[in-house]
């Protein structure tokens, strides 16, 4: 099972805009990971994080997937697969898409105690962005 921890954050509501992913495999391996965003709200941001983190994950073949995040609403909008605002609704159906391509998946809220390191790494994408995605 791969521990994904993933957070978005923003400099401004919408504002320029920071992903990190930290992912932690079976072996111990750690691989830490930030995106620049460009100008999004903090939810936005949210979701694209995890939608990054997503990808990085099939990608590299992995099939079962326990991810955390900090955002209660992203966490409620994939465990119930529905959103009530229509501006979330597209990236909610390319996280979903993503989500199904695994054997297995699990997605739970920690409090942002929990997800420090991934925090970091987003807000120094906001700062010194490394890649554009």
């Amino acid at each position: 099972m791969i521990h994904l921890y993933t957070d978005g954050a923003s400099a401004g509501d919408p504002g320029v805009s920071g992903a990190g992913i930290v992912i932690v495999q079976n072996d111990g391996h750690v691989s830490e990971h930030r995106y620049h965003l460009g100008e999004m709200t903090n939810h936005e941001a949210e979701f694209a994080a995890l939608n990054i983190a997503l990808s990085l994950c099939l990608d590299k073949g992995f099939k079962h997937v326990s991810a955390r995040t900090d955002s209660k609403l992203v966490s409620d909008c994939i465990d119930k697969r529905y959103v009530k605002n229509k501006l979330f609704a597209t990236y909610l159906t390319e996280v979903l898409e993503k989500i199904d391509a695994f054997e297995l998946f699990f997605i739970k809220w920690v409090p942002s105690k929990q997800n420090k390191k991934a925090d970091e790494l987003a807000r120094l994408a906001i700062r010194e962005p490394k890649r554009i995605y």
